[in-house]
C-alpha cells in the first residue's frame, strides 16, 4: 500500500463484536483516510470489528487498521 491510496475510495464495513454472523453492508468513503477515522472510532468503541475494501481491491482487517491507524491522519 503506497501513500496515495489513502486518497482513493474505499468501503467499510462494522461487523458487531462477539455477535453471531450476519449480513451486512458496506458504507462507501471517498478517502481510504476518512474510513480509517470511522473505523478506528468503532474500534475504539470496544463494539465493533471493523473490515475495509480498498478501491484496488485490498481487505484490511481490524487488527491491519488497529496496526495503521496512525495513517488516518491528515498530511
Amino acid at each position: 500500500m503506497t501513500p496515495s491510496d489513502l486518497d482513493r475510495r474505499a468501503e467499510l464495513t462494522i461487523w458487531p463484536k462477539g455477535a453471531p454472523a450476519r449480513a451486512a453492508e458496506g458504507r462507501p468513503f471517498a478517502t481510504l483516510r476518512e474510513a480509517l477515522a470511522v473505523a478506528i472510532a468503532a474500534m475504539e468503541s470496544g463494539e465493533a470489528q471493523p473490515w475495509i475494501i480498498t478501491e484496488a481491491g485490498d481487505i484490511l482487517s481490524p487488527r491491519w487498521i488497529q496496526a495503521n491507524s496512525r495513517a488516518r491522519a491528515p498530511h
